[in-house]
């Protein structure tokens, strides 16, 4: 029977492609002129920013389109309005992320609300199971914790307050960057160098295309050729060094990735967008142009599935794959691509990328999708959820789940590899369960991340993660055996452990104890004719 404590199992999707296009590229060669009127158009524009979005913040839910126009119009008057739409764009942008991040932290504070009062209720010292915490460990712990549950309740009310009333924190520039100010040795940055890293956070220096205008863009124009020239803000339209109250730079850009579909957008007057910040780490200055692109068309599933599967396990320092047919049989030896997320965030985004690149290179040559898991661990790392167990919410804190799921759809969409999402429950589980052991022979040690990777793809597929059992040997009403029939995709609890049934798989029935005794030969020496007794049933004769 199917265990009724199972959760239901979601049916795996061809995930969709990317709908949009982000390349960079480097000013390099900057002179000081260059930097100091970059400097000075974003920090007049990072003010004006800061002050729209203080002015949405406190309109809260009563914010409508006339208030929006009215915010546009006061923007327009230090600007222009193309920057005003910008930035009215960009604060509504980053309202409404901080809605949506506010209601993952209250659902972050009831899940650890009920936590907590689920362990208080049990005994102390009360063993738990797989599914559901037990007590705490001692008295002292009990206590703590009931002073921890009057915290988050407090907070939890206080975040429900504010998204009643429309109230959202935000911090332009960053909160950690905020609260680095009072950590500087900790940090180890002096006021000097945060004080950079703060004022390059604030600025704004981004602006919207135009389809049919001049190159895409009329605020921060870029021509085929590299040339890059900005609309300067009427407040600072003395500074400009070219027609229209437009400052050109001195530096000229490439885009050597996708640089012949960016040319091509804008030599037909599509739109762009483009965005200048600075890296006070490194001294430099980036260009970055993106655009939306149509949704990809992606293929069916039934022929995502036709070439076999590539299954994929995502673990914390490496992705475990393994090649499967399209029937769900293992086929060659498991890949490991490895990759290390330790170092800073860019060291950490190129060991990302380059493990996926070897997959991707991997999947096409052999023709293959690939499936992965549809992780979400916003609910796993919660500091309730694992308690005691430090090393393990480090662990799937540490482990890159979103980005890199962003960027093997985006990077396989590129390639014409096909991405398959499946459940991730009990892949693990029951991969090691039925597939660990049966694939570990003297010469390759397979590992849970292997099985996993197994179970992963045969879900895809379609097929049961269960593995079918070894027939029969040969006997005398059989010479191939009798298969075993592998459950059919709709049959409630194929997914559970077989049921261990007593005697031997066969069709034929066997003998019952009576008849052995009747029909064996005795070792005493005697007559055997005498000794030996047929017994043979009944059978309707008819003439």
């Amino acid at each position: 029977m199917a265990d009724s404590k199972l959760r239901a199992i979601k049916a795996p999707f061809v995930a969709l492609g990317p709908s949009g296009v982000a390349i960079r590229d480097r000013l390099g060669h900057l002179t000081p002129e260059d930097e100091k009127v970059l400097r000075l158009v974003g920090g007049h524009l990072g003010t004006l920013a800061g002050r729209d979005l203080k002015a949405r913040c406190q309109a809260g839910l009563d914010h409508d389109t006339d208030a929006w126009a009215e915010r546009k119009r006061a923007l327009t008057e230090e600007s222009s309005s193309r920057w005003a739409g910008s930035i009215t764009k960009a604060t509504h942008d980053q309202w409404a992320l901080s809605r949506r991040a506010q209601l993952a932290h209250i659902h972050n504070l009831e899940a650890g609300v009920r936590t907590i009062a689920h362990r208080l209720s049990l005994p102390v010292g009360e063993r738990g199971s797989k599914r559901a915490p037990g007590g705490y460990r001692s008295a002292q712990e009990w206590f703590t914790k009931t002073r921890r549950l009057h915290l988050l309740e407090d907070r939890l009310e206080a975040a429900r307050a504010d998204r009643e009333w429309g109230v959202v924190h935000v911090v332009r520039g960053g909160k950690r960057l905020a609260r680095t100010r009072h950590n500087l040795e900790a940090a180890q940055l002096t006021e000097t160098c945060w004080r950079r890293e703060w004022e390059a956070g604030r600025r704004f220096l981004q602006a919207d295309g135009e389809s049919g205008k001049r190159l895409g863009n009329e605020t921060i124009r870029v021509t085929p050729d590299g040339e890059v020239s900005i609309k300067l803000p009427t407040p600072l339209a003395h500074l400009a060094n070219a027609r229209h109250g437009r400052y050109v730079l001195t530096s000229t850009v490439q885009f050597p990735y996708r640089g012949d579909t960016w040319r091509d957008r804008v030599t037909a007057n599509r739109a762009v967008a483009y965005r200048i910040h600075e890296n006070v780490e490194r001294g430099r200055w980036y260009l970055t142009a993106s655009w939306t692109i149509p949704p990809v068309k992606t293929v069916s599933l039934d022929a995502a599935r036709a070439g076999g599967m590539a299954g994929v396990d995502t673990n914390a320092d490496h992705l475990a794959a393994w090649r499967l047919d399209e029937h769900g049989n293992p086929i060659g030896e498991p890949r490991r691509f490895c990759y290390q997320l330790d170092g800073s965030a860019d060291h950490r985004d190129a060991q990302v990328r380059q493990a996926l690149i070897r997959l991707l290179h991997w999947a096409a040559r052999h023709n293959l999708s690939i499936a992965i898991e549809d992780l979400d661990f916003t609910a796993e790392k919660t500091r309730e959820k694992h308690g005691r167990r430090k090393k393990f919410r480090k662990l799937i804190s540490g482990m890159p789940v979103a980005k890199l799921r962003a960027r093997l759809v985006s990077m396989a969409a590129e390639l014409g590899v096909t991405v398959v999402a499946v459940d991730p429950a009990y892949t693990s589980k029951w991969g090691a369960q039925h597939w660990q052991k049966p694939l570990t022979s003297t010469n390759r040690k397979t590992t849970r991340h292997d099985s996993a990777a197994v179970a992963i793809g045969r879900r895809a597929l379609g097929h049961p993660i269960r593995r079918r059992t070894a027939p029969p040997p040969h006997d005398r009403s059989d010479c191939a055996g009798h298969r075993t029939v592998q459950a059919e995709p709709g049959t409630p609890g194929r997914e559970g452990t077989r049921p261990h049934i007593p005697g031997p798989r066969t069709r034929s029935v066997s003998p019952d104890a009576e008849r052995k005794r009747a029909t064996r030969t005795p070792k005493t020496v005697r007559d055997v004719r005498s000794a030996q007794v047929w017994v043979q049933d009944s059978l309707l004769l008819t003439n």
